[in-house]
């Protein structure tokens, strides 16, 4: 039977000094507690279960759909989360996968060695241990004369030789539901708290036997408990992801100086330069140029897009564009095919159509710009009257002359022309010119007459 799985999020994790609970810390941009939900859905185990308590409306939020919940109203520990779970699993359970939310690395391969192991062993526990040149901070895993697992003491409980012990109980395993609930009522309360691990010795009592599974790999089943920590993991994780992006045909000059987050996606012949960041739920396409000094957040970008010491959030690229260099597209900005936004130009909720151009010095918000519109620099829409944001619109084939300031709400018709230097502040038809500035003087001799 396939066994459940439930994942303990309850915890505050004052270890991190931090105001959000620790499931919710980010890693490579996905929740500490997604990574593991993400290894069990990778799994044969079924839907996960998890123990929320402390921020759990925000857990339950970042998960979305992805697991079942059961609150641990009173935060008392893993023994007690797990008492917890188990009573809101279906009565048939007779097998429970237990992982922590601050493990994030852990391999789904390990996951299935660890059940197979268990099926096979008929025991009524199987742990994931390692050995770790330094244990502090974690339980030592004591083994009995024939090897077999005896208890799990937590270091604030071990005296001087178990804390000689270099395997450590990472916090993961498989039980045997049966009888388990009744061992978890009565664990002892350490302060405030039932350990899980103290199951483990009232197993052995009553003539159970509880197995091991060593991870090979440590660093993978180590928990997050504080900032380095964290760092840490993230290391491991980016390397990870740039060797999968090595291997899908993507370039990467500078793995050292590149930060990409483990949702993100790139196409073959791809080249990304140093000192770029892309960030979340990225999707870059083929023969793609990015960076350097370039930040992407959450957003998509064609075939063949070039862009260069910029930010771009929430947005989309369509092929063949190119963005930069110190441009910054904000949340909502979409540009269609062979668009161009040059130098120090800013769009905001704005759609560009194809083969539009910007060259530099805009501020572009809140509009709809057709196709071949040419944007003359230092142009503005003036979108915001300090209580509403109002509307542009351009038609295919407008021109926009330099120093433009264009007042929304407003409509440009396709192929008309406004002048350098106007501020434009009422709609101008299709294919008419609109100049609102001061005519021209020319005074001749007064500059010497002044000086004079």
């Amino acid at each position: 039977m396939t066994p459940n799985a439930v994942i303990l999020a309850a915890g505050r994790g004052t270890r991190m000094h931090s105001s959000m609970a620790k499931a919710l810390i980010e890693l490579s941009g996905v929740a500490l507690v997604e990574h593991v939900v993400r290894a069990v859905s990778a799994s044969d185990l079924k839907r996960p279960l998890v123990v929320v308590g402390f921020q759990a409306e925000r857990v339950e939020e970042a998960l979305e759909d992805q697991a079942d919940f059961v609150h641990q109203e009173e935060l008392k520990g893993t023994g007690h989360a797990l008492l917890v779970a188990i009573q809101a699993l279906p009565q048939e359970t007779e097998q429970v996968v237990v992982l922590l939310a601050d493990v994030p690395l852990v391999p789904p391969e390990l996951i299935g060695t660890l059940t197979e192991a268990h099926q096979k062993s008929g025991a009524a526990a199987t742990l994931v241990t390692a050995h770790v040149p330094d244990p502090s901070g974690y339980g030592r895993v004591v083994r009995g004369h024939d090897g077999q697992v005896v208890a799990v003491v937590e270091e604030k409980e071990a005296d001087a030789s178990i804390r000689q012990i270099s395997e450590i109980n990472t916090g993961i395993g498989i039980w045997r539901v049966a009888g388990l609930p009744s061992i978890l009522q009565s664990l002892p309360l350490r302060g405030q708290e039932q350990y899980l691990t103290e199951a483990v010795a009232a197993l052995v009592a009553k003539g159970e036997s509880v197995r091991a599974v060593v991870a090979p790999d440590p660093e993978l089943v180590l928990g997050i408990n504080t900032r380095r920590g964290l760092a840490e993991a993230e290391a491991r994780l980016r390397q990870r992801t740039i060797d999968r992006l090595f291997e899908q045909g993507v370039s990467i000059v500078d793995p050292l100086s590149t930060f990409i987050d483990a949702e993100v996606e790139i196409g073959q012949d791809t080249i990304i330069y140093p000192m770029t960041v892309l960030r979340g739920k990225c999707r870059i396409g083929r023969g793609c140029r990015v960076g350097p000094g370039t930040t992407v957040t959450s957003s998509r970008l064609g075939d063949d897009v070039i862009v260069e010491r910029s930010v771009i959030e929430h947005s989309v690229v369509g092929p063949h564009s190119t963005v930069g260099p110190f441009s910054h597209l904000r949340p909502g900005s979409l540009l269609e095919r062979e668009v161009h936004v040059g130098n120090f130009v800013e769009l905001k909720n704005t759609r560009v159509g194809m083969g539009s151009k910007m060259g530099h010095h805009s501020y572009l918000g809140d509009a709809t710009i057709g196709s071949q519109v040419n944007i003359g620099a230092g142009t503005v829409i003036v979108n915001y009257d300090g209580r509403e944001k109002h509307q542009t619109f351009i038609g295919d084939e407008a021109f926009i002359g330099c120093n433009s300031n264009l007042v929304a709400p407003l409509e440009i018709g396709g192929g008309a022309y406004v002048a350098a230097g106007s501020t434009i502040t009422q709609n101008v038809p299709t294919d008419a010119l609109a100049i609102a500035r001061n005519r021209q003087e020319v005074k001749p001799g007064w500059a010497k007459a002044h000086k004079s």
